[in-house]
């Protein structure tokens, strides 16, 4: 790591698993002041709630967890400084992404080289390679990408399925997403970039997913949900569904 994590941090990971947890719960805000975070991600704060995303996820000290397309590694970052020096956090960016946009690639290349334990992964959309099982996997504003008309029928399942197999028996899963009108499923995944909570459900119990929690964290009443989240009108202040996901076992 870039710094110290702070004491609490270090007592919690050889704590029990509940009070592993409580500690880490108690201390998200001391990962919000690592000093190695961008300015950029600070100004983010207000709207992105990331204490209060790192406390749904459930995140504790010494975990191994997956931040599934991790574009400019925000989310990333953040876990880095939760898990700490005897955890684990792998960035994936999926392949597709790195060569439409080389930027993708070279964000990641830089959280890489930047925190002791964060490692770049990168590979097919539908097929991310995490190296060891995995404690928690999240995932912000990505899923409906699985369903954008580049990807092949079939990337949602392919992908829902491989997230499930990456994760160890109890493991969890959070989604993170923009809110498409109900009954919509995936159709509005590429014009809006929005995707139907349901239709995320579905999908992830199909891949044997229970659904375990949802937080209504970054709802948005007043969002008609029938813009591009890119608008300038919404932008940043779109609906957003919060959900828990378990693998059994």
């Amino acid at each position: 790591m870039i710094r110290p994590l702070t004491l609490a941090l270090l007592l919690a990971v050889s704590a029990t698993p509940l009070a592993a947890k409580e500690a880490a719960a108690s201390d998200y805000q001391a990962a919000l002041a690592d000093p190695a975070r961008p300015a950029a991600d600070r100004e983010r704060d207000a709207a992105r709630k990331p204490a209060d995303l790192l406390a749904f996820a459930e995140i504790a000290p010494g975990e191994k967890v997956g931040d599934f397309v991790m574009g400019g590694g925000y989310v990333t970052r953040l876990l880095a400084a939760a898990v700490g020096p005897t955890g684990k956090v792998y960035g994936f960016q999926p392949a597709e992404f790195i060569a439409f946009k080389k930027q993708y690639g070279d964000d990641q290349a830089a959280v890489d080289a930047a925190y002791d334990n964060v490692d770049a992964v990168a590979g097919p959309f539908a097929a991310p390679a995490f190296p060891q099982p995995l404690d928690t996997i999240i995932t912000v504003q990505n899923f409906h990408d699985l369903y954008l008309k580049p990807f092949p029928a079939g990337t949602g399942d392919k992908a829902s399925a491989a997230l499930f197999a990456a994760l160890k028996p109890g493991g969890t899963l959070v989604v993170v997403d923009h809110s498409a009108a109900d009954g919509s499923g995936t159709t509005l995944s590429d014009s809006l970039h929005r995707i139907d909570k349901d239709a995320v459900v579905a999908a992830l119990t199909k891949a044997g997913f229970k659904l375990e929690a949802e937080n209504d964290l970054y709802r948005r009443a007043d969002d008609p949900r029938t813009a591009n989240v890119f608008d300038k009108e919404i932008r940043g202040k779109t609906d957003q569904f919060t959900l828990r996901f378990r693998k059994p076992g």
